[in-house]
């Protein structure tokens, strides 16, 4: 990652630097890095051959540079871009000088989107990178490999709140604490919640949500979740603030919800459930609030349809996928909910993961402590590009505020959303 972690001899190749690309480029390695630097779609970016000391260049001043340990590794990136770059550089046979996330910004903004990348790439690109399935024992598989690492590594940098979703920055320079809590209130406010609300929650994560409405908005909360270090965390949380007798935590599918509510909410979960499954939670929220009910999805989304990056998929959330706007409809038109609002917060997100970013890096001697390097490096490539992903548009973050088709107590402006 930095000078200190150079090949020795290196940073004395004056040599290969003053020959430049030009000369590098006969060679049948820069002959390999030119072709990468195409598939990328050009970016400007410097790669630096470790057993050649070749140094070759896209166009244009170079924002980093990228240094690769050996040509199987350079190999092994091309035939398959995007899973190898994030193993190779788990596994610190790429170094990166520069800025992490910039240099990922630069390549989303320059690799060719999926409409312009050729049908049979395309195909063949999904049929490679197939994401698991979300039945009832994959879930909780796939649940259980990212969010059962331990309470205590998420504690070092998801801040007080221990809340894994999108913040809501009232200001730009507000805490990732107060943005965490703005979220909160933010959605509360969305869902019109009152004292003495019946709320079920898809997905509870550490229960952070369900708390805040119980203690401040007066909620009895019914919150599922299928991750057991979660659960047993959420359960504590609840005793030590005194709301046993508001909130129950459910260690359980969301498919097997039952009963009726006056609120159904969802922050971060959809990405865990299946585009195929979109009708089916539709069923069970439309069952859970009937016809006049109120509820909200928040969600990591796309644009348009598209997988999770693969790398993404693979070694960090499996099963997850963003859906589009189009899919997540899938939800709502087949079960008659009535869709009253949808806002984009994405830029919220990329401050929510620089906060979580730098809270990791100031901690990641502890977190190298509990798991190895491969780990620390991952997570890191993890973080810095799902902020590049917000910035460039790659993603997106949707609230979309719902309700059923027989209620007519809605207001009649989006005022009250937002505090006076």
């Amino acid at each position: 990652m930095d000078a200190a972690s150079e090949p020795e001899g290196l940073e004395a190749s004056d040599d290969a630097a003053a020959a430049g690309p030009d000369s590098a480029g006969r060679s049948l390695d820069a002959r390999l890095v030119r072709r990468l630097l195409a598939v990328l779609g050009n970016p400007p970016i410097e790669f630096e051959l470790a057993w050649t000391r070749e140094r070759i260049a896209g166009p244009g001043s170079a924002v980093a540079k990228l240094r690769i340990a050996n040509r199987s590794t350079l190999i092994g990136i091309l035939s398959d871009p995007r899973l190898r770059f994030g193993d190779a550089y788990s596994a610190g046979q790429v170094e990166i000088e520069g800025d992490l996330v910039q240099l990922l910004e630069i390549i989303y903004r320059s690799a060719p989107t999926g409409a312009h990348s050729g049908a049979l790439a395309r195909v063949l690109n999904n049929w490679r990178h197939r994401p698991r399935r979300n039945t009832l024992i994959g879930s909780r598989n796939n649940i259980h490999r990212h969010y059962d690492l331990g309470n205590e590594f998420y504690s070092l940098w998801l801040g007080e709140t221990m809340a894994y979703t999108c913040a809501y920055y009232p200001t730009a320079d507000a805490t990732l604490d107060e943005a965490q809590v703005a979220k909160m209130d933010h959605v509360c406010r969305k869902l019109q919640l009152t004292a003495g609300d019946s709320v079920v929650e898809a997905g509870c994560g550490w229960g952070t949500l369900a708390l805040h409405m119980a203690s401040r908005f007066g909620a009895r909360v019914r919150a599922f979740n299928i991750s057991k270090e979660q659960i047993a965390f959420a359960r504590a949380r609840a005793r030590e603030q005194g709301l046993e007798g508001r909130v129950e935590f459910v260690e359980d599918d969301y498919r097997n919800i039952s009963g009726r509510y006056d609120v159904f909410v969802s922050v971060g979960m959809l990405e865990h459930v299946g585009v195929e499954n979109y009708p089916e939670l539709g069923r069970i929220a439309r069952r859970a609030i009937g016809g006049e009910g109120r509820g909200l999805i928040h969600s990591i989304g796309r644009n348009h349809p598209e997988p999770l990056h693969p790398w993404v998929e693979r070694r960090i959330f499996p099963g997850a996928y963003p859906p589009s706007l189009s899919e997540m409809m899938q939800i709502f038109e087949p079960s008659r909910l009535s869709v009253l609002d949808v806002e984009n917060i994405r830029l919220h997100y990329a401050l929510t993961l620089r906060a979580w970013l730098a809270l990791y890096e100031r901690a990641v001697d502890k977190v190298h402590a509990m798991f190895d390097d491969v780990f620390v490096r991952m997570w890191r490539l993890y973080l810095a590009g799902s902020i590049a992903g917000f910035e460039t548009g790659t993603l997106q973050l949707f609230q979309v505020l719902f309700t059923g088709e027989e209620n007519n107590r809605i207001p009649l402006t989006r005022e009250f959303m937002y505090p006076h």
